[in-house]
Protein backbone atom coordinates (compact mmCIF):
# COMPACT_ATOMS: atom_id res chain seq x y z
CA UNK A 1 0.00 0.00 0.00
CA UNK A 2 2.81 2.74 0.87
CA UNK A 3 4.50 1.57 -2.49
CA UNK A 4 1.52 2.08 -4.17
CA UNK A 5 0.86 5.31 -2.46
CA UNK A 6 4.02 7.10 -3.18
CA UNK A 7 3.73 6.08 -7.25
CA UNK A 8 0.54 7.69 -7.12
CA UNK A 9 1.40 10.97 -5.58
CA UNK A 10 4.79 10.79 -7.47
CA UNK A 11 2.67 10.38 -10.82
CA UNK A 12 -0.26 13.26 -9.59
CA UNK A 13 2.87 15.09 -8.97
CA UNK A 14 4.72 15.04 -12.10
CA UNK A 15 1.00 15.62 -14.08
CA UNK A 16 0.44 18.60 -12.39
CA UNK A 17 4.20 19.95 -12.84
CA UNK A 18 5.36 18.68 -16.36
CA UNK A 19 3.60 20.49 -18.73
CA UNK A 20 5.90 23.11 -19.42
CA UNK A 21 8.54 21.05 -19.86
CA UNK A 22 6.78 18.93 -22.19
CA UNK A 23 5.95 22.21 -24.36
CA UNK A 24 9.75 22.88 -23.95
CA UNK A 25 10.00 19.49 -25.51
CA UNK A 26 8.22 20.14 -28.38
CA UNK A 27 9.81 23.23 -29.13
CA UNK A 28 13.12 22.35 -29.07
CA UNK A 29 12.38 19.50 -31.60
CA UNK A 30 10.98 21.97 -33.63
CA UNK A 31 14.24 24.15 -33.17
CA UNK A 32 15.84 20.90 -34.55
CA UNK A 33 14.21 20.17 -37.65
CA UNK A 34 14.36 24.15 -38.45
CA UNK A 35 18.25 23.60 -38.15
CA UNK A 36 18.18 20.75 -39.81
CA UNK A 37 17.10 22.22 -42.76
CA UNK A 38 19.12 24.84 -42.93
CA UNK A 39 22.00 23.06 -42.43
CA UNK A 40 20.99 20.77 -44.97
CA UNK A 41 20.76 23.65 -47.73
CA UNK A 42 24.08 25.67 -46.41
CA UNK A 43 26.08 23.42 -44.81
CA UNK A 44 25.43 19.61 -45.79
CA UNK A 45 27.67 19.73 -48.86
CA UNK A 46 30.76 20.05 -46.69
CA UNK A 47 29.76 18.11 -43.29
CA UNK A 48 27.34 16.20 -44.85
CA UNK A 49 23.58 14.97 -44.14
CA UNK A 50 24.45 14.21 -40.77
CA UNK A 51 27.10 15.62 -40.04
CA UNK A 52 29.61 13.40 -40.56
CA UNK A 53 31.93 14.89 -42.93
CA UNK A 54 32.99 14.62 -46.20
CA UNK A 55 36.30 13.26 -47.98
CA UNK A 56 37.56 13.91 -51.61
CA UNK A 57 38.19 11.70 -53.94
CA UNK A 58 41.93 12.12 -52.79
CA UNK A 59 41.19 11.23 -49.12
CA UNK A 60 41.62 14.84 -48.73
CA UNK A 61 38.90 16.04 -45.76
CA UNK A 62 36.34 18.68 -47.49
CA UNK A 63 34.83 19.17 -44.06
CA UNK A 64 35.16 17.57 -40.97
CA UNK A 65 32.45 15.34 -38.85
CA UNK A 66 30.50 17.70 -36.33
CA UNK A 67 29.08 14.59 -34.33
CA UNK A 68 30.52 15.88 -30.99
CA UNK A 69 30.99 19.79 -31.47
CA UNK A 70 28.26 20.79 -29.46
CA UNK A 71 25.98 24.11 -30.11
CA UNK A 72 28.83 26.11 -28.34
CA UNK A 73 31.45 25.59 -32.18
CA UNK A 74 28.38 25.97 -34.33
CA UNK A 75 27.56 29.51 -32.35
CA UNK A 76 31.03 30.45 -32.81
CA UNK A 77 32.05 29.47 -36.14
CA UNK A 78 28.20 31.11 -37.87
CA UNK A 79 27.90 33.84 -35.20
CA UNK A 80 31.85 35.28 -36.22
CA UNK A 81 30.86 34.52 -39.88
CA UNK A 82 33.50 31.59 -40.38
CA UNK A 83 30.90 29.80 -41.67
CA UNK A 84 29.69 29.14 -43.91
CA UNK A 85 33.08 29.12 -45.99
CA UNK A 86 33.82 30.48 -49.27
CA UNK A 87 36.12 27.96 -50.34
CA UNK A 88 38.32 25.11 -48.21
CA UNK A 89 41.80 26.85 -46.55
CA UNK A 90 44.24 26.61 -43.64
CA UNK A 91 42.34 29.50 -42.06
CA UNK A 92 38.72 30.30 -41.65
CA UNK A 93 39.13 34.24 -41.71
CA UNK A 94 36.18 36.19 -39.70
CA UNK A 95 33.40 37.82 -42.50
CA UNK A 96 30.06 39.64 -42.49
CA UNK A 97 27.47 37.09 -40.61
CA UNK A 98 25.04 34.76 -42.88
CA UNK A 99 22.41 33.82 -40.72
CA UNK A 100 19.91 35.50 -38.18
CA UNK A 101 20.55 35.10 -34.36
CA UNK A 102 17.34 32.51 -34.55
CA UNK A 103 18.75 30.19 -37.96
CA UNK A 104 22.22 30.23 -35.39
CA UNK A 105 20.63 28.63 -32.66
CA UNK A 106 18.42 26.49 -34.83
CA UNK A 107 21.73 24.84 -36.80
CA UNK A 108 23.30 24.98 -33.55
CA UNK A 109 20.08 22.84 -31.91
CA UNK A 110 20.53 20.54 -34.58
CA UNK A 111 24.29 20.13 -34.44
CA UNK A 112 24.06 19.48 -30.63
CA UNK A 113 21.39 16.71 -31.25
CA UNK A 114 23.93 15.00 -33.16
CA UNK A 115 25.94 14.28 -30.09
CA UNK A 116 27.14 15.36 -26.44
CA UNK A 117 29.30 18.40 -26.63
CA UNK A 118 30.07 21.83 -25.21
CA UNK A 119 26.66 24.10 -24.65
CA UNK A 120 26.44 27.82 -25.56
CA UNK A 121 27.95 29.55 -22.71
CA UNK A 122 25.38 31.87 -20.24
CA UNK A 123 26.34 35.79 -20.14
CA UNK A 124 26.95 35.08 -16.55
CA UNK A 125 29.37 32.75 -17.74
CA UNK A 126 32.17 35.73 -19.31
CA UNK A 127 30.66 38.66 -17.99
CA UNK A 128 32.99 40.85 -15.69
CA UNK A 129 30.14 43.50 -15.81
CA UNK A 130 29.11 42.68 -12.17
CA UNK A 131 32.68 42.73 -10.46
CA UNK A 132 33.88 44.72 -8.26
CA UNK A 133 37.05 46.95 -8.80
CA UNK A 134 39.21 44.15 -6.68
CA UNK A 135 37.96 41.39 -7.91
CA UNK A 136 38.54 42.70 -11.45
CA UNK A 137 42.32 42.95 -10.38
CA UNK A 138 42.72 40.33 -9.08
CA UNK A 139 40.68 38.03 -12.21
CA UNK A 140 43.54 40.20 -14.79
CA UNK A 141 46.10 39.33 -12.74
CA UNK A 142 44.81 35.25 -12.60
CA UNK A 143 43.65 35.77 -16.51
CA UNK A 144 47.56 36.89 -17.33
CA UNK A 145 48.95 34.29 -15.82
CA UNK A 146 46.90 31.90 -17.86
CA UNK A 147 47.53 33.91 -20.89
CA UNK A 148 51.03 33.98 -20.86
CA UNK A 149 51.38 30.35 -20.12
CA UNK A 150 48.99 29.01 -22.75
CA UNK A 151 47.79 31.46 -25.61
CA UNK A 152 51.33 34.07 -26.28
CA UNK A 153 52.95 31.54 -28.20
CA UNK A 154 50.58 32.57 -31.27
CA UNK A 155 48.26 34.94 -30.14
CA UNK A 156 50.99 37.35 -29.03
CA UNK A 157 51.68 38.93 -25.48
CA UNK A 158 49.24 41.66 -26.56
CA UNK A 159 46.43 39.83 -28.71
CA UNK A 160 47.34 40.67 -31.74
CA UNK A 161 47.98 37.47 -33.86
CA UNK A 162 50.62 36.00 -35.55
CA UNK A 163 51.76 33.60 -38.60
CA UNK A 164 51.46 29.91 -38.14
CA UNK A 165 52.73 27.38 -40.38
CA UNK A 166 51.51 25.73 -43.45
CA UNK A 167 49.17 28.96 -44.08
CA UNK A 168 47.70 29.89 -40.85
CA UNK A 169 46.79 32.38 -38.51
CA UNK A 170 46.37 32.90 -34.92
CA UNK A 171 43.96 35.83 -35.72
CA UNK A 172 43.55 39.12 -33.19
CA UNK A 173 41.52 38.58 -30.81
CA UNK A 174 41.17 41.89 -28.42
CA UNK A 175 38.02 42.96 -30.01
CA UNK A 176 36.35 39.96 -29.88
CA UNK A 177 33.34 40.06 -28.11
CA UNK A 178 33.57 37.50 -25.09
CA UNK A 179 30.91 35.12 -25.90
CA UNK A 180 32.97 34.22 -28.73
CA UNK A 181 36.22 34.18 -26.69
CA UNK A 182 34.81 31.71 -24.39
CA UNK A 183 33.07 29.55 -27.18
CA UNK A 184 36.50 29.32 -28.43
CA UNK A 185 38.06 28.48 -25.54
CA UNK A 186 35.65 25.68 -25.25
CA UNK A 187 35.65 24.63 -29.10
CA UNK A 188 38.89 24.71 -30.23
CA UNK A 189 38.19 26.17 -33.47
CA UNK A 190 41.27 25.50 -36.76
CA UNK A 191 44.57 24.93 -34.92
CA UNK A 192 43.89 26.57 -31.20
CA UNK A 193 43.88 23.65 -29.22
CA UNK A 194 40.98 22.85 -27.00
CA UNK A 195 39.78 24.41 -23.62
CA UNK A 196 37.64 22.05 -21.82
CA UNK A 197 36.27 23.08 -18.33
CA UNK A 198 38.77 20.05 -17.09
CA UNK A 199 41.76 22.02 -18.47
CA UNK A 200 40.12 25.95 -17.39
CA UNK A 201 37.78 26.16 -14.67
CA UNK A 202 35.05 28.41 -15.95
CA UNK A 203 35.91 30.91 -14.04
CA UNK A 204 39.59 30.66 -15.34
CA UNK A 205 37.93 31.27 -18.65
CA UNK A 206 36.18 35.18 -17.46
CA UNK A 207 40.00 35.90 -15.82
CA UNK A 208 41.21 35.73 -19.72
CA UNK A 209 38.39 36.98 -21.05
CA UNK A 210 39.14 39.86 -17.71
CA UNK A 211 42.53 40.37 -19.27
CA UNK A 212 42.09 40.27 -22.14
CA UNK A 213 40.00 43.06 -22.28
CA UNK A 214 42.07 45.26 -19.70
CA UNK A 215 44.63 44.89 -22.40
CA UNK A 216 42.07 46.53 -24.62
CA UNK A 217 40.81 49.51 -22.56
CA UNK A 218 44.21 50.20 -20.82
CA UNK A 219 46.81 52.86 -22.80
CA UNK A 220 50.06 50.80 -24.05
CA UNK A 221 52.96 52.51 -22.99
CA UNK A 222 57.25 52.49 -24.10
CA UNK A 223 56.90 54.52 -27.44
CA UNK A 224 56.67 53.11 -30.56
CA UNK A 225 54.63 49.35 -30.40
CA UNK A 226 54.96 48.39 -33.81
CA UNK A 227 51.52 46.62 -33.92
CA UNK A 228 52.60 44.63 -31.52
CA UNK A 229 53.53 41.71 -33.34
CA UNK A 230 56.17 40.26 -31.13
CA UNK A 231 59.90 39.32 -32.35
CA UNK A 232 59.04 39.48 -36.70
CA UNK A 233 58.11 43.15 -36.54
CA UNK A 234 60.45 43.94 -33.86
CA UNK A 235 63.76 42.03 -35.86
CA UNK A 236 62.69 43.69 -38.90
CA UNK A 237 63.05 47.33 -37.46
CA UNK A 238 66.46 45.99 -35.93
CA UNK A 239 67.77 44.96 -38.87
CA UNK A 240 66.47 47.74 -41.09
CA UNK A 241 66.68 50.41 -38.84
CA UNK A 242 69.20 49.48 -36.05
CA UNK A 243 72.10 47.63 -38.13
CA UNK A 244 71.46 49.58 -41.24
CA UNK A 245 72.24 53.06 -39.33
CA UNK A 246 75.46 51.26 -38.30
CA UNK A 247 76.13 50.20 -41.23
CA UNK A 248 75.91 53.45 -43.08
CA UNK A 249 77.85 54.96 -40.21
CA UNK A 250 80.58 52.65 -40.37
CA UNK A 251 80.55 53.32 -44.44
CA UNK A 252 80.74 57.03 -43.75
CA UNK A 253 83.26 56.79 -41.03
CA UNK A 254 85.80 54.56 -43.76
CA UNK A 255 85.13 57.20 -46.44
CA UNK A 256 85.71 59.74 -44.53
CA UNK A 257 89.29 58.53 -42.75
CA UNK A 258 90.46 57.78 -46.41
CA UNK A 259 89.33 61.21 -47.43
CA UNK A 260 91.47 62.71 -44.69
CA UNK A 261 94.56 59.93 -45.26
CA UNK A 262 94.85 61.39 -49.37
CA UNK A 263 94.58 64.95 -47.73
CA UNK A 264 97.90 64.24 -45.84
CA UNK A 265 99.69 62.64 -48.58
CA UNK A 266 99.18 65.26 -50.87
CA UNK A 267 100.29 67.94 -48.31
Amino acid sequence: MVLLLGLLLTGGLYTAFSPAQADTSASDEELVQQGRELFLVNCSFCHGQNGEGVRTVDGDQLGPSLVGVGAAAVDFQVGTGRMPMAQPGAQVPRKPVSFSDEETAAMAAFVASLGPGPAIPDESDYSIEGMSAEEREAAIARGGQIFLTNCTACHNFTGSGGAMPRGGYAPRILDVEPRYVYEALLSGPQSMPTFSNGNLSPDEKRDVIAYLQSLRDDPAYGGFGMGGLGPVAEGMYAWIAGIGLLVGFAVWIAAHTTRTSKEKVES
